[in-house]
């Protein structure tokens, strides 16, 4: 297909006006031709790919902020672009300070993009392909010992209905690894406790069945009979099984303040989250010999490389013990 070449200068003042990623984009916004395409796509996400529509709203953010991009380059449609063009979209993006991992979800937005349309057969070539970003260092998460996971969860003052609630949540969160969206949104039905198991539904609402400890069970059953059906007076919730004293659904802030003050209480003064639990969950099974691709089935990866970057936890964790007790350490 032919590619109409555009010059690529424009006043930075121009450019930072109209690129601003931490808006919230509508698709209804957007000129009738970019938005066509873009509706098109999204749906091809949905129905095709089955993905989340979380992830389906990011794939739109990312597209329009690149949609204003082609805009402020006088292009009118996503497949009249070039190599030359996305490059300096993503010079622009580290210019006015988005992180590497931020731009690099938007080289995934734009790849899938241009792969969709090879796959209809409206372009024969794709601008993208050959388009990099240098690699990120993967970090390696926060972990919290066996010792403060305990201390944090004890911090819930269980003589109240709301502290029953809070030990029942973070035991389920470190037992089952589970994501903030997967706890608040589980169901009374999906703990199977007489097989110690719970059902997940992690991203793209793909099943999962993760053990789930005695200890966690305990606390469960214990807000089940004398919490949640207070809390449930007061509004219907369905089969939600953690919820607020309004008897709604928990929402996402309310997790991260319940892990907070338990943080707090504890005096542990690490930087922890409600994903920490997720982290430490994985840390504490591989230093007990649990096996990796079990690990990866428990945390809902769909590649274990991302499951790995525990293995690199676990090795620092052998060669202190290596250190601590071979007499030549």
């Amino acid at each position: 297909m032919n590619i109409r070449k555009y010059p690529l200068k424009l006043k930075r003042r121009t450019k930072l006006r109209k690129i601003n990623p931490k808006n919230k984009t509508s698709i209804s916004r957007l000129p009738k031709l970019f938005q066509n395409q873009l509706k098109n796509f999204l749906q091809y996400l949905s129905l095709e790919k089955g993905l989340s529509q979380n992830t389906i709203s990011a794939y739109q953010n990312d597209l329009s902020t690149y949609c204003d991009f082609l805009q402020s380059k006088g292009i009118d449609n996503y497949l009249i672009s070039n190599q030359e063009i996305i490059s300096e979209f993503f010079v622009l993006l580290a210019e006015i300070g988005l992180s590497p991992t931020s731009r690099m979800r938007y080289l995934s937005s734009i790849k899938s993009l241009y792969k969709y349309f090879l796959i209809i057969g409206k372009s024969d070539f794709d601008p993208s392909e050959t388009i990099e970003l240098p690699k990120i260092s993967r970090k390696l998460p926060s972990t919290l010992t066996i010792e403060e996971v305990q201390r944090i969860i004890e911090q819930p003052d269980v003589s109240k209905p709301a502290g029953i609630r809070d030990r029942a949540i973070l035991e389920t969160l470190y037992a089952c690894g589970l994501r903030v969206s997967e706890l608040i949104n589980l169901k009374q039905r999906d703990i199977i406790a007489e097989s110690e198991i719970i059902r997940v539904f992690g991203k793209g609402s793909k099943e999962r069945i993760v053990p789930i400890g005695k200890s966690a069970l305990k606390w469960i059953n214990t807000y089940k009979k004398k919490v949640r059906v207070r809390f449930l007076k007061f509004s219907d919730a369905a089969d939600i099984l953690f919820l607020n004293q309004r008897g709604s659904k928990l929402s996402r802030m309310t997790i991260w303040k319940i892990v907070n003050k338990a943080t707090e209480d504890a005096e542990i003064k690490k930087e922890v989250h409600p994903h920490t639990f997720r982290h430490s969950f994985a840390t504490h099974l591989l230093e007990g010999g649990a096996d990796l691709r079990a690990v990866q089935e428990m945390l809902g990866h769909s590649d274990i490389s991302t499951t790995q970057i525990y293995t690199h936890l676990d090795s620092d964790y052998i060669k202190e013990v290596h250190r601590t007790f071979h007499p030549r350490g």
